[in-house]
């Protein structure tokens, strides 16, 4: 199965925290936050305006980017755990 998001929708895998502090402690998974960072899998074809145009998107397919840790839909396709969220939701594109 594929997703093809809408609009200003963007599809996004997660990309994994590290797992241990820099002193050397290991976080077990049961405790670590959720990441904040994703990379851009798919993206919708723009936002509708009112006036019936449609404004591009800002980000690409493969940008990494920064967003809130409550934003957006989680969902799994074929194993993979993936976040669709709007454009509106994701804060930076990390260079």
């Amino acid at each position: 199965m594929k997703l093809r998001p809408l609009h200003d929708r963007l599809v996004v895998k997660r990309l994994d925290n590290e797992r241990k502090t820099a002193s050397g402690i290991v976080i077990p998974d049961n405790v670590a936050e959720k990441p904040d960072q994703g990379e851009v899998m798919a993206v919708g074809n723009g936002k509708i305006l009112e006036d019936g145009k449609v404004r591009a998107l800002d980000v690409k397919v493969g940008d990494k980017v920064l967003f809130g840790k409550y934003s957006g839909q989680t969902v799994k396709v074929d194993g993979d755990e993936l976040l669709v969220l709007r454009e509106d939701d994701v804060m930076a594109v990390i260079a």
